[in-house]
């Protein structure tokens, strides 16, 4: 058995991320403001988490639950609930910020970041994008930039507890640094792409990156 202190071996992999690091390339995450700086402009704050979806909610149990990664990458990846548990998974802590104006602070979730997900499925050096597809039909696209962010995650719970089928269970994207339709719920499938392709409602007329700070909610914002 090799040594705990044992550097790891040289992989394709390893290089990919070591590139990854000089280039800066994941570089988007949370960033550190006072509390009195928060809250995004024209947003108002409440405790309560509002639910909105396009009206169905669809059964899906985490028995039933399967994800599928495909596109511009090296290895595709299919997953069952279990198989998708079995990955590292991570806690973060970050605030809520949805289009409709009301914001929530100090959301916890527990999942899988992101990262760990590019990690696993390696995406080719001219993957720019992702198009998240959901069960009940919904997609959102994404920078890859966007997508890697250092608090993304593939979150299965909130607040310790599994997320309710509302708020996206088995298993929701979280971007906290995007508006919240941007984190969509009920994740089935992320496709990763060379050139940009807008979701449901980005060709419905809203913004394409959708950050809260820059007030990013209509495609003319």
């Amino acid at each position: 058995m090799a040594e705990e202190t044992e550097p790891p071996s040289d992989s394709k992999l390893t290089r990919t991320k070591e590139k990854w690091a000089r280039e800066g390339r994941f570089l988007t995450g949370r960033i550190s403001r006072p509390d009195d700086q928060r809250l995004p402009p024209g947003q108002h704050l409440t405790k309560d988490w509002p639910v909105l979806d396009l009206g169905v909610v669809p059964p899906v149990s985490r028995e039933r639950w399967r994800l599928d990664v495909y596109g511009a990458i090296e290895n595709p990846v299919f997953w069952t609930f279990a198989e998708f548990a079995e990955q590292k998974q991570a806690r973060s802590t970050s605030d809520i910020h949805c289009v409709t104006t009301w914001s929530r602070y100090d959301n916890e979730w527990d999942g899988l970041a992101t990262r760990e997900l590019l990690a696993a499925c390696r995406p080719h050096d001219d993957a720019r994008f992702v198009v998240l597809h959901a069960y009940d039909g919904y997609t959102t696209n994404l920078a890859l930039d966007d997508f890697a962010a250092e608090d993304a995650l593939l979150a299965h719970s909130w607040s310790g507890r599994p997320l309710s089928d509302e708020h996206g269970g088995p298993v929701r994207l979280v971007v906290p640094h995007l508006y919240f339709w941007k984190s969509a719920k009920w994740v089935q499938a992320i496709e990763f792409l060379t050139e940009d392709a807008p979701g449901f409602w980005e060709v419905r007329g809203y913004h394409s990156r959708g950050d809260p700070w820059a007030e990013q909610r209509y495609s003319g914002d």
